[in-house]
């Protein structure tokens, strides 16, 4: 019986940590669907033959019990006719039978915790297909959830970078700011120094006095007995 042992891990088998293994749980899941219908395949087909192999020992157990019930009946039909020496051979034929059917009650119970074994392996088979059947858009709804999850993650990750670069850039603005204005303070401080000396002399004597101050400085001159000319 290979087949058991071949599938005794179908008979342990758990969806739910097949997935948990799973790198990819959308793409495992199609593939052990893919793998529990090809195994359900496999087990009908031995478990078609091991119940063909069960009913054919049940047929010849009951065969060799029909067998020996007739051998009775004839062994009390002899003795009722009075012949003896056939009920004998009756009697002999049937303790025959009884040993075989001693083997064929014993091949009948191997065959038939076999042919229970596969059936219990192909409804569990069955199951599993019909749970996974109904869980599988479940599942790969939430697989996709997670997939979109961890692009927001990575794209929050890079937003958060982006703001790190803002942030030196506007800290290199005002930096460039800060020599601006001092270039302009240091050219407004040179302009102030070019001004000053012989040019702020001459502006004093270019400047045109006030008509009134005129008059006034010329009144002086008349009391203290000097003119313009002197």
């Amino acid at each position: 019986m290979g087949i058991l042992s071949r599938f005794k891990d179908i008979m342990a088998a758990n969806i739910n940590a097949l997935l948990d293994k799973a790198e990819d749980p959308e793409k495992m899941i199609d593939q052990t669907m893919r793998n529990l219908t090809s195994d359900l395949g496999k087990v009908k087909t031995e478990t078609a033959a091991v119940m063909a192999d069960e009913q054919r020992c049940k047929r010849e157990l009951e065969e060799c019990n029909a067998e020996i019930e007739k051998m009775q009946k004839y062994a009390e039909k002899a003795v009722i006719a009075g012949n003896d020496a056939d009920a004998t051979k009756f009697l002999q034929e049937k303790n025959h039978l009884l040993a075989k059917q001693a083997s064929l009650q014993q091949t009948y119970d191997v065959a038939a915790a076999n042919a229970m074994k596969m059936r219990q392996m192909h409804d569990k088979l069955v199951n599993d297909i019909n749970e996974l059947n109904a869980r599988r858009d479940a599942i790969k709804a939430k697989v996709k959830v997670a997939k979109t999850q961890q692009k927001i993650n990575k794209l929050t990750s890079s937003v958060s970078d982006s703001s790190s670069s803002i942030s030196a850039f506007e800290r290199m603005e005002a930096k460039a700011n800060s020599m601006l204005d001092q270039a302009n303070a240091m050219t407004e401080l040179n302009e102030s120094i070019s001004e000053s000396g012989v040019d702020s002399l001459a502006n004093k004597y270019d400047a045109t006095p006030d008509a009134a101050v005129q008059d006034e400085l010329e009144a002086l001159k008349s009391k203290l007995g000097r003119t313009s000319q002197e």
